[in-house]
């Protein structure tokens, strides 16, 4: 078997198998051709059945020389469940990274705004333009609803339920869940979609996407990013804020209010609670005053 044709199979694997959106799809291919450049450059004929635990150590070793630790982590996860696969399919018998050990990255705790930061930020946008309404509504769905910036940047109208006080939001590797939106955001959006972008041409195939660009098309991830820093700027912010700063904050508001960890985990729509309990380090005092109001012996 030769390498491309073990990743054809491989992205088949982590598309169908797996649910991987195509970000994850070519991060994960990513760490495998990494591996055959060096196989290349070194003139190794290596086959993904033949390959030795020593020809990977040696690689390993070639990447320390060149890449964080954090980036080294990643290579190596991503080249054990390429192998993992491959046992999986009972094309090998073994692991090649079973004993190569990830270096220590520690965890790395997410950046959060106060609640007085999001509304410095959100009271910033310039509502005299008319993409202002637009970057308002985005901004109290982003932090309201807790939704990564590829799934704001997809939401249609027709996930818009209003009535029952819900958003349908499409994820990672194409799984939907219901996310509550509270009045406020709603009356937000309602603003943008009834006094903005009813007036705009809307480009033919974007019809139902709710937040448009100036051309009438779906905006990208990098304008979304070009926006919150410019906002970050124009505040004086000595944060350095994206998107996802708007989701961290979202769950470890919650989580400091009293939320239960399960219904935040729910509405991020994080498969495992370990993702979620990332926000539980945020602030440990939570957990004290969980403690002291609800054991019984107190």
């Amino acid at each position: 078997m030769k390498w491309q044709q073990a990743l054809k199979d491989y992205i088949h694997f982590l598309k169908i198998e797996r649910g991987l959106s195509e970000n994850s799809i070519k991060n994960y291919v990513w760490d495998v051709e990494k591996l055959v450049q060096f196989l290349d450059n070194n003139e190794m004929v290596e086959t993904p059945l033949t390959i030795s635990k020593e020809t990977v150590q040696q690689f390993i070793y070639e990447v320390a020389k060149i890449m964080n630790p954090r980036s080294q982590a990643r290579i190596i996860s991503g080249l054990k469940s390429f192998f993992n696969y491959l046992i999986f399919e009972d094309y090998r018998d073994d692991n090649p990274l079973d004993l190569i050990e990830s270096p220590k990255i520690g965890r790395k705790l997410p950046d959060t705004l106060s609640e007085n930061e999001i509304d410095t930020i959100i009271g910033a946008i310039d509502l005299s333009k008319a993409e202002g309404e637009r970057n308002r509504a985005m901004l109290e769905t982003l932090y309201g609803c807790g939704l990564r910036v590829s799934e704001l940047i997809n939401l249609r109208i027709s996930d818009l339920y209003f009535e029952e006080d819900f958003i349908k939001v499409t994820g990672k590797g194409d799984k939907q869940r219901f996310v509550p939106i509270s009045t406020i955001n709603k009356k937000y959006i309602d603003i943008y979609r009834n006094e903005v972008r009813v007036h705009q041409k809307v480009q033919k195939g974007f019809e139902d996407i709710l937040f448009l660009n100036r051309r009438g098309k779906q905006l990208t991830r990098a304008m979304v990013f070009t926006i919150i820093k410019r906002l970050g700027e124009l505040t004086g912010l000595k944060k350095s804020i994206s998107p996802h700063t708007f989701r961290h904050s979202f769950a470890t508001h919650l989580l400091q209010n009293g939320a239960d960890l399960r219904a935040i985990q729910q509405m991020l729509g994080h498969e495992s609670i370990t993702t979620t309990e990332v926000y539980v380090h945020v602030d440990r005092t939570h957990l004290t005053e969980v403690m002291n109001n609800y054991h019984p012996r107190k």
